[in-house]
């Protein structure tokens, strides 16, 4: 599926001046159509798996228990 820059905008939470930006850094793959820039969605779907995993990893890490903590200068 397409989208044009204004829906690329919405969909991404960005400016249209931001994503224009990143077109043409090509760092947003785009086709021009003679009258406008055409995104294909599916390309940022690959970048969001990988935050939603990243974000798991660091919840998982931040609900791991501190472990107890080894008095090792005991010397009774």
């Amino acid at each position: 599926m397409y989208l044009t820059i204004k829906e690329t905008s919405e969909y991404l939470s960005i400016s249209e001046s931001e994503i224009q930006k990143l077109i043409l850094q090509k760092k947003i793959r785009a086709l021009f159509d003679g009258e406008q820039y055409l995104v294909y969605k599916d390309q940022f779907n690959s970048h969001n798996e990988q935050v939603e995993k990243y974000k798991k990893l660091v919840e998982d890490y931040y609900n791991e228990p501190i472990p107890e903590d080894i008095d090792i200068k005991d010397e009774d």
